[in-house]
């Protein structure tokens, strides 16, 4: 017994030291350290599981090497968008400059002008528009999804796949391998048996169980013909769409958009990425797929660039373009996320955004599908409170949207909720829209929204139960963990 005890204390300094000189983040090395020393065995199964820090090592070395070239043949071309752009005079552009580039210079996002953005509220009116898209495919059709599910829009999705397939378009299809655990067999062998090419994004096995789980392809992108493309929160699932005559059913209140236009492009280049990762293949690009900007019919004028960010990245993508975007309002912030466990840094902004002067109101679930996430991100509420951050629960149903307004100028769209796993470990994808139409469209939603909503009373939360703020500010320590 003494023997193993001493063993222990051994294999225990060894990963204390291990979490301290690989973890970046000094919130997570001390919940790491924490929860290695506090929970014994589990604690250190736990880290070796989740917490290794595997940015840039050798399981996306061949992502970022076999796509170098692909980035390079990409960036003269797009460059060009972005330059001229900035060279306009746009209102809604004026005073986010600096976001934009930082994007272009941070990831060679270009910006990207002469779009059309329409935006989806709830999956009853993203998926007509989806399987009107598709249905509509001439050269190829790209889809990506960290949660697919073979129920009924499911299988209509996947029937109009493979009649595509049949008539000669090219269709390629990612799926997350625990995200879409449902359709790993039967499903995903039907569509490979009927012309369509699928794969998963990263393979979970047992021996690389750990590491895979713990960096999802949490993206939802559709690129049809390198033209238009829908991105946003909402995965393919029966339980997303809302039906008026299920009143038993939870109500999910999300939001999705379609682009048709250049912006496309840097969403073409995100899955051509992700499939030469996921298929070992080397796509070379052509016109098909990146269509050249003379060829794009001028719809409209809405200025579109992308935010992507992943385990690859070389900073934290999707939360320094959160921070800027909060940083440059200088009136009004409108934030709907399902899952806000910010950190300090997003914190500290949007506290130091309201006692500025700015109005800034957050809408998150009432009730959400995990009870430690919903009570980590509770415990956030008291110091925004103080700061007159005006912060609603949603009622009517579960609120999964992921958007942000700022000053009714930009809109964001995408994948990542403001959490530890979306800015660091998950491969997310959002979608800035510089556009005062746009922007204003999505802030009315959020006004909406917030008529099925409850605004939290700053005097009432501090006198709720003293165990409930002890179990909050508990969950808040293991929330970089989450």
């Amino acid at each position: 017994m003494v023997i193993g005890e001493v063993l222990y204390v051994l294999v225990l300094i060894f990963v204390c030291l291990r979490i301290i000189s690989d973890t970046n983040s000094t919130t997570k090395t001390l919940a790491y350290l924490l929860f290695a020393v506090f929970v014994p065995f589990f604690g250190i199964a736990f880290y070796f599981f989740f917490g290794i820090n595997y940015r840039n090592r050798k399981m996306y070395s061949k992502k970022l090497f076999e796509n170098a070239d692909m980035a390079k043949r990409l960036r003269e071309e797009l460059y060009h968008y972005s330059r001229q752009i900035f060279n306009e005079n746009d209102a809604a552009l004026q005073g986010n400059k600096e976001l934009a580039y930082m994007l272009l210079k941070d990831s060679m996002s270009p910006l990207t002008s002469n779009n059309s953005v329409k935006l989806l509220i709830n999956g009853e009116n993203k998926f007509p528009e989806v399987l009107k898209a598709l249905s509509e495919a001439k050269n190829h059709i790209h889809i990506e999804y960290y949660i697919y599910e073979d129920d009924e829009i499911g299988s209509a999705i996947g029937d109009l796949l493979v009649k595509k397939a049949r008539e000669g378009v090219s269709v390629r299809f990612i799926y997350d391998d625990f995200g879409s655990s449902s359709i790993r067999k039967k499903f995903v062998l039907w569509l490979n048996n009927s012309g369509v090419r699928a794969f998963p994004f990263f393979k979970i096995n047992f021996i690389s169980f750990a590491n895979r789980i713990n960096y999802r392809n949490h993206r939802k992108i559709i690129v049809i013909d390198g033209r238009t493309a829908f991105v946003g929160g909402i995965n393919v699932s029966d339980r997303y769409i809302n039906k008026p005559e299920d009143t038993k059913s939870l109500f999910w209140r999300d939001t999705h958009v379609k682009i048709d236009g250049p912006g496309v492009q840097y969403l073409q280049y995100l899955f051509l990425c992700d499939w030469n990762f996921c298929a070992n293949e080397q796509i070379q690009v052509n016109d098909n797929f990146f269509p050249r900007e003379k060829n794009f019919p001028k719809i409209d004028n809405k200025i579109v660039q992308i935010a992507a960010g992943g385990p690859d990245s070389k900073t934290p993508v999707i939360l320094y373009t959160l921070l800027q975007a909060i940083n440059l309002a200088t009136e009004e912030i409108l934030i709907t996320t399902p899952y806000f466990i910010p950190g300090e840094s997003l914190l500290d902004a949007l506290t130091i955004a309201s006692l500025s002067g700015l109005s800034v109101k957050l809408l998150v679930p009432g009730k959400s599908d995990s009870i430690l996430v919903n009570s980590a991100a509770r415990s956030y509420y008291d110091d925004l409170l103080k700061a007159g951050v005006e912060i609603y629960q949603y009622t009517k149903g579960f609120v999964h949207a992921k958007t942000l307004v700022a000053d009714r100028k930009i809109a964001v769209v995408g994948t990542a909720n403001m959490d530890f796993r979306s800015f660091d470990l998950n491969f997310e994808v959002n979608a800035i829209v510089y556009d005062t139409v746009t922007a204003n469209e999505l802030a009315d939603v959020f006004y909406d929204d917030l008529k099925d909503a409850e605004k939290i009373d700053e005097i009432k939360w501090a006198q709720r139960p003293r165990l409930k703020q002890l179990w909050q500010k508990t969950a808040r320590l293991v929330s970089p963990l989450l």
